[in-house]
């Protein structure tokens, strides 16, 4: 299977290392893993604040830059779902203004994009994937991956399989932890105080690592944990996917 990675913006600016386990990780299963240098955004920061016409540019090259590939993997339920659920509405928009007449069509004919579970558990059909991660885990499911693509229990059953990893329950796992986007810099103390809220849960569940599958989610949370000198660290779900024995990640 021909696969292509979306990095996504955060990711290549400031987490190249998921971006490097996700690619690990597919071609250890079997997978050819491309990484189309033509990418760029996937429109999501435009589109969840309005500007729908300013995406159109970014949805176009997100297209054209997976164009002929088997399906598209990407470490973000965010960018994802923004990718499933969003293009068409920005396809549609940009063929009534008709700043780009056949988006539409094109978004509906592209490779389907994944979010890395869903195509682990759906697409290879795997839940072992050969990891070890010997540590103490907590696992928050972040909101787009939850109520936009509905990934359900897939990241939990993965988790389950890696071996030498001890998996504690998240209290009010579901709550969201207040990043959003522009949300936490529009309404910065009200996403401080969801933060607050979630770090206190981790904590509560004496994990030496919180795991999610958003690197956004991860670095606010993270910036909490981290002045609250918790010594939780925070590890993205592709990186503890990666890990194995032979390569000694997980033991980091």
């Amino acid at each position: 299977m021909r696969v292509a990675l979306s990095v996504t913006c955060v990711n290549d600016a400031m987490f190249p290392e998921v971006g490097k386990a996700v690619v690990r990780l597919l071609r250890r299963l079997g997978c050819e893993v491309d990484f189309p240098r033509a990418q760029t955004c996937c429109g999501q920061p435009m589109v969840n604040t309005g500007y729908l016409d300013e995406a159109v540019g970014a949805v176009r090259t997100y297209v054209d830059a997976f164009a002929g590939y088997d399906a598209v993997v990407t470490p973000s339920g965010s960018c994802a779902g923004s990718a499933r659920h969003q293009h068409a509405i920005v396809g549609r928009r940009a063929g009534e203004t008709g700043s780009d007449p056949g988006l539409a069509s094109a978004v509906a004919a592209a490779a389907p994009t994944y979010e890395l579970t869903e195509f682990l558990v759906d697409v290879l059909g795997v839940t072992d994937v050969g990891a070890y991660f010997p540590h103490t885990v907590t696992y928050h499911p972040t909101c787009h991956s939850l109520r936009m693509l509905g990934v359900g229990d897939r990241p939990l059953r993965l988790l389950r399989e890696v071996r030498g990893l001890r998996l504690h329950e998240l209290p009010a796992a579901e709550q969201c932890c207040g990043f959003g986007g522009t949300f936490a810099m529009k309404n910065a103390d009200t996403s401080v105080a969801m933060g607050a809220d979630k770090a206190r849960h981790v904590r509560s569940t004496g994990a030496e690592v919180l795991v999610a599958g958003d690197s956004s989610c991860l670095m606010h949370v993270g910036g909490l944990l981290s002045r609250e000198r918790s010594g939780v660290r925070t590890v993205h779900l592709a990186e503890v996917l990666a890990a194995t024995e032979q390569s000694g990640e997980g033991d980091r």
